[in-house]
C-alpha cells in the first residue's frame, strides 16, 4: 500500500469494503503544512524575544526611579534626629567600626583572590612554602590567627545563639500545636448564668469606660463617639475622657465635643491634669481616686483611635459573671488600615499571630496573659488589690497584668470581639513604638522579679512568666535576632571556618515564618518580606531590649503613636450625618455662645509658629547594616557560598530601604 492511501473499513458482517484513495497532491500538502508551523513557530519565538527585550526598558526604568527616589531622599532626608535623640550611640559606633573593618578585610581578601591565594584553612606554617613578599606573608599570619584563634569564638557565639533559635522556634511550634488543638476542639469562653434583664436596667452592673488621650486631634471625635454608643443602660454607664492634651486648643474642642454629647444625653466627663506625670499609667490613676468610681464595679478601657461596636460591653461584660476570679476580659484589635501599604501588611502578620495564637493559647492553657491596654475590660476589685496603676515603667499594661496574675486574678481573651483601631503608617512612628513595646519589659522585670520569686503562685506559673514571658519572649528573641543575623553571619563570610549551616539562615526561618503568618493566610504572598522586615527591625529591638535592661536614657520615655483618623465603619459615617441633621440648630446655638473661645482658639493658632514640613527619616544604624550585609554578601561571593550570598543580599536591601524610609508612609 502506498504511504499517501487512506483506509475506510465499515464493520458489518453483510458487506464488508476496502476503499483505498490515492492522492497525487499530498506531498504538496504536507509541504505547506511543514512551511505553516514553522512559520508559526518563528512568530512565537519573535514574541518571546520581544517580551524579554521590552522587559529590560522596564526594569532600566525602574532602577532609574528608585535610584532617583534615593538621590532625595538623601538629599531632603533628616537624619541629625535620630541618634541625639535616643542618646544610644554606643551600637551605631559598634556597627560603623565592624563596617570599616569589614570593607578593609574585603578589600585583602579581593588582593588575595586575583593573586590566586589559596590559604584559607592554614594551621601551620610551612616552611617551604614561597613567601610573595610582606603582604603575602601578614595574609598567611592572618589566617592562621583566624583558624586558632578567632574562629573557635565565634563558633561558640554562633552555637549558643542557634540553641536559643531553635528554643524560640520550639517556644512558637508549640503554641501553633496549642492554637490548631482550640481550632479543632472549637474551645471558646462560655457565659455563665443567664442575660441581664434588658428590661431591668439593675440587673446590668455599673461599667466606667475611660478613653485616655494626649493630643489626639486626629481621632478624639469618632473615639468619644463609638463610647457614647455602646449599648448599655444609659443610668449604668460612665464615660471619661481622660485628656492629658497640652495644646490649648484642641481642649477646647475635646471638651465642646464632650458636651455635645453629654446635651443628647449620654453620660459623659471631661477631664483634664494640670500637672501631667506618669503618661497614660499617671492619667488612669489620677481618675481611678476620683469618689465615684467606688460606685463602678468594671471598667472598659480604649484608647483614642480605638471604635468599638456598641456590642462591646454586652459581649465582654457577660464573661465576669459567676466568675469572682476572673479579673480582666480582652478583646481582640483588628485594623482598618493593615492594607494601607507594605509597612501596615506587615505589622498585621505580627499580631494576627500575637492575638490568633499567643493570648488564645495563654488564655486556654494558663488563664494568663499580657493586658494589651486597651480593648479590655478590667474587675475594679482586681485593680485595687494589685496596686492599681504604676507609673514605674512605660508598659502600664504589663506591669498591671504580672501584679494582678500574682495576686491569683485570672484572665479571659475573647477572640471573636474585635475593636477597630489603627497601626502605624510610617516607619517612625513603628520605631518608637515597638522602642517602647521592648524596652518597657526589661524595666519590669527587673522590678518585678523579687515580687516574682516572693509570690505564692506555684512553680510552673513562677517558670512560666520568668523563662517563657520575660526571658525568652522579650529579651532572647530580639538577642539571638540581632546577633545571629546582623552580627555573625557577616562576620563567618570573613571567617569561613566558622560558617553558619544552610538550615540555620534558610530552612528553619522559613519555617517559622510560615507558622507566623498561617493566623493571616492572606498575607502569603508577603513571606519573604516579612522574614526579612522581622530581621531588619532586630536591631531596634535589641537597642531598646538593652536600654530596658540597663536604664539607659531613652527606656523611660514615651511618644504617642501617631494616628491618622483613618475609619471604615460606614454606619458610624452615616450616623454623624444622621446626628448633625437632627441636632444643627442646638449645636449652632451651642457654637454662637462659644464663639469667644472660638475666636481666642483662631488667635492663638495664627500666632502659633509654622511646624516646619515633616520629611521622611534616614536611619543611619540601618544604612551602617545595609553596607556592612552587602560587603559581607561581596565576600561570599567570592567563596562562591550560594544561598548565603543571597540571604545577604536581599537582607542589606532590606535595610537599605528601611535606612532609607522607603516603607511605609512616603511624604512628597
Amino acid at each position: 500500500m502506498a504511504p499517501s492511501s487512506v483506509v475506510v473499513t465499515i464493520d458489518k458482517s453483510s458487506n464488508i469494503s476496502l476503499v483505498e484513495v490515492s492522492d497525487s497532491d499530498s506531498s504538496v500538502f504536507l509541504e505547506k503544512q511543514k512551511t505553516a508551523s514553522t512559520k508559526q513557530f518563528s512568530w512565537m519565538l519573535l514574541l518571546k524575544a520581544h517580551r524579554i527585550l521590552s522587559f529590560f526598558p522596564w526594569l532600566a526604568m525602574a532602577v532609574s526611579r528608585t535610584l532617583i527616589s534615593v538621590k532625595k531622599r538623601i538629599a531632603l532626608g533628616d537624619s541629625g534626629r535620630d541618634e541625639a535623640h535616643y542618646k544610644e550611640k554606643v551600637i551605631y559606633r559598634f556597627i560603623r567600626a565592624f563596617l570599616a573593618i569589614s570593607i578593609v578585610a574585603l578589600i585583602v581578601e579581593f588582593v588575595a583572590y586575583f593573586q590566586k591565594w589559596n590559604l584559607n584553612f592554614i594551621h601551620e606554617f610551612d616552611p617551604t612554602m614561597e613567601v610573595l613578599g610582606l603582604f603575602h606573608w601578614s595574609y598567611r599570619a592572618w589566617i592562621s590567627f583566624r583558624v586558632d584563634y578567632v574562629a573557635p569564638s565565634i563558633m561558640m557565639l554562633s552555637q549558643f545563639c542557634v540553641v536559643l533559635f531553635m528554643i524560640q522556634s520550639l517556644d512558637r511550634f508549640i503554641l501553633g500545636i496549642g492554637c490548631f488543638w482550640i481550632k479543632f476542639k472549637n474551645i471558646k469562653p462560655v457565659i455563665d448564668g443567664e442575660d441581664y434583664d434588658v428590661e431591668d436596667a439593675s440587673t446590668f452592673p455599673m461599667v466606667l469606660v475611660q478613653i485616655p488621650m494626649c493630643n489626639e486631634r486626629e481621632v478624639y471625635q469618632q473615639s468619644i463617639a463609638s463610647a457614647c454608643q455602646l449599648d448599655w443602660p444609659k443610668d449604668r454607664i460612665l464615660i471619661q475622657v481622660l485628656d492629658d492634651s497640652s495644646d490649648e486648643l484642641l481642649q477646647i474642642l475635646i471638651r465642646n465635643e464632650v458636651n455635645l454629647w453629654r446635651e443628647k444625653g449620654v453620660n459623659i466627663i471631661y477631664r483634664h491634669r494640670f500637672i501631667r506625670t506618669g503618661y497614660k499609667a499617671g492619667n488612669l490613676h489620677s481618675a481611678m481616686s476620683c469618689d465615684y468610681v467606688k460606685n463602678y464595679e468594671f471598667v472598659a478601657i480604649l484608647d483614642a483611635d480605638f471604635q468599638p461596636n456598641p456590642d462591646f460591653l454586652q459581649l465582654t461584660v457577660p464573661h465576669f459573671k459567676g466568675k469572682p476570679d476572673v479579673g480582666l476580659v480582652q478583646a481582640r484589635w483588628s485594623f482598618v488600615n493593615k492594607d494601607e501599604n507594605l509597612l501596615t501588611r506587615l505589622q498585621n502578620i505580627n499580631l494576627c499571630f500575637h492575638f490568633e495564637v499567643e493570648q488564645q493559647v495563654n488564655s486556654h492553657f494558663l488563664s494568663f496573659f499580657g493586658f494589651n491596654g486597651t480593648a479590655g475590660v478590667w474587675r475594679i476589685k482586681a485593680l485595687e488589690e494589685s496596686g492599681g496603676w504604676l507609673e514605674r515603667t512605660t508598659v502600664e499594661d504589663m506591669d498591671i497584668a504580672v501584679r494582678a496574675h500574682l495576686n491569683g486574678w485570672k484572665f479571659i481573651y475573647l477572640n471573636d470581639v474585635k475593636v477597630l483601631c489603627e497601626l502605624p503608617e510610617s516607619y517612625e512612628a513603628y520605631k518608637k513604638q515597638q522602642h517602647r513595646w521592648h524596652s518597657g519589659p526589661m524595666q519590669l522585670f527587673r522590678l518585678c522579679l523579687p515580687a516574682i520569686l516572693k509570690s505564692k503562685i506555684s512553680k510552673w506559673k513562677k517558670a512560666n512568666l520568668i523563662f517563657l514571658f520575660f526571658l525568652l519572649r522579650k529579651l532572647i528573641l530580639p538577642f539571638y535576632s540581632f546577633t545571629l543575623f546582623c552580627v555573625i553571619l557577616p562576620l563567618t563570610m570573613f571567617i569561613p571556618e566558622a560558617e553558619l549551616p544552610i538550615w540555620v539562615i534558610c530552612y528553619v526561618p522559613v519555617t517559622m515564618s510560615i507558622l507566623n503568618i498561617l493566623p493571616a493566610p492572606k498575607a502569603f504572598p508577603f513571606l519573604m518580606p516579612y522574614l526579612l522586615f522581622e530581621n531588619t527591625m532586630s536591631v531596634t529591638k535589641f537597642n531598646a531590649m538593652v536600654s530596658g535592661l540597663f536604664q539607659l536614657g531613652s527606656a523611660y520615655e514615651w511618644v504617642v503613636t501617631k494616628k491618622t483618623g483613618r475609619s471604615s465603619e460606614s454606619d458610624l459615617l452615616a450616623f454623624a450625618e444622621r446626628e448633625s441633621k437632627s441636632f444643627s440648630e442646638d449645636k449652632i446655638q451651642r457654637r454662637l455662645s462659644e464663639s469667644g473661645l472660638e475666636m481666642l482658639g483662631k488667635l492663638k493658632e495664627q500666632e502659633a509658629p509654622i511646624e516646619p514640613k515633616k520629611k521622611n527619616r534616614i536611619y543611619r544604624k540601618e544604612l551602617a547594616l545595609a553596607f556592612l550585609l552587602l560587603t559581607a554578601a561581596t565576600r561570599s561571593l567570592l567563596s562562591a557560598h550560594g544561598i548565603h550570598f543571597y540571604f545577604l543580599l536581599f537582607q542589606g536591601l532590606s535595610f537599605l530601604v528601611v535606612g532609607l524610609d522607603l516603607i511605609g508612609e512616603q511624604v512628597a
